[in-house]
């Protein structure tokens, strides 16, 4: 129990901080928006069963609606036709529900430009100053874009072109799905492809590559300004729908306080 006791111990008296990376789930939540022909995901919703009254006088409970891919998320990779023949989301390793992870911050460029992609160079230039990424970790992509999930025009961010929201050009998918020894990707933003993807060769290829690969995406994370560029410890819980793409997921980070 000694290494459990020290994490315990480290979190209870202030040396390990624990920050929810996740969005609160309500019917406000912003969901993607596909065009026609293709099917969107409904939103999330309650349906009360019964508060304390004669359906059921001393208990509350509801009834849960909502998609795999609502709010903070989990895409597992048979979630894309690239990975359809990989893992389900209940099939995901417990080793890989916790893991390092590392932040790449590019809000300011993001500020200047909600069209902006992540490059290999960007990633280049950060393992420069802080290190190689990890050996089974997460990449999580700091766009700042949190900012704008109570507001969910504003958060998918489209016009008569289409949404404009930051990812990643096809050349870094490519290399995080091909080359870096993560396991996942995390973002900000509703997908963990770029608004514009769509358009790109291949289309979504953070989605076609990485989950090609068998490498998992987190969607919809928050308060990444929190964590550090490195040293973090990632905790992504996603339920275990057997046959599942994906699955709303609790993620928590520690972090050295």
């Amino acid at each position: 129990m000694g290494v459990l006791e020290d994490l315990l111990s480290g979190v209870h008296a202030g040396r390990i901080e624990l920050v929810d990376l996740t969005a609160t789930l309500s019917e406000r939540t912003p969901i993607i928006q596909l065009p026609e022909p293709f099917v969107n995901t409904p939103g999330f919703a309650l349906e009360e069963l019964s508060r304390y009254d004669d359906r059921g006088p001393a208990w509350y409970w509801n009834t849960i609606h909502t998609g795999e891919h609502v709010g903070t998320h989990f895409d597992a990779p048979v979630h894309w036709v690239t990975g359809r023949d990989g893992l389900d989301v209940a099939e995901i390793p417990l080793g890989h529900l916790i893991a390092p992870a590392v932040v790449v911050d590019m809000s300011a460029e993001v500020v200047a430009d909600p069209d902006f992609l992540l490059e290999v160079a960007h990633l280049e230039a950060w393992q420069d100053e802080h290190g190689p990424l990890p050996d089974g970790g997460w990449l999580l992509y700091r766009t700042g874009w949190d900012a704008r999930s109570d507001d969910a025009e504003a958060f998918l961010n489209a016009d008569e072109s289409g949404p404009h929201t930051p990812g990643m050009s096809v050349e870094c998918a490519r290399w995080l799905a091909e080359e870096a020894p993560i396991i996942g990707v995390g973002v900000e933003t509703v997908g963990t492809d770029a608004g514009a993807a769509h358009s790109f060769d291949p289309p979504f290829p953070c989605h076609a590559l990485l989950l090609g690969a068998g490498k998992y995406g987190l969607t919809q994370l928050q308060q990444l300004a929190r964590l550090p560029a490195t040293g973090s410890v990632l905790i992504a819980a996603p339920l275990p729908i057997a046959g599942g793409s994906g699955s709303p997921a609790r993620v928590l980070a520690l972090i050295p306080a």
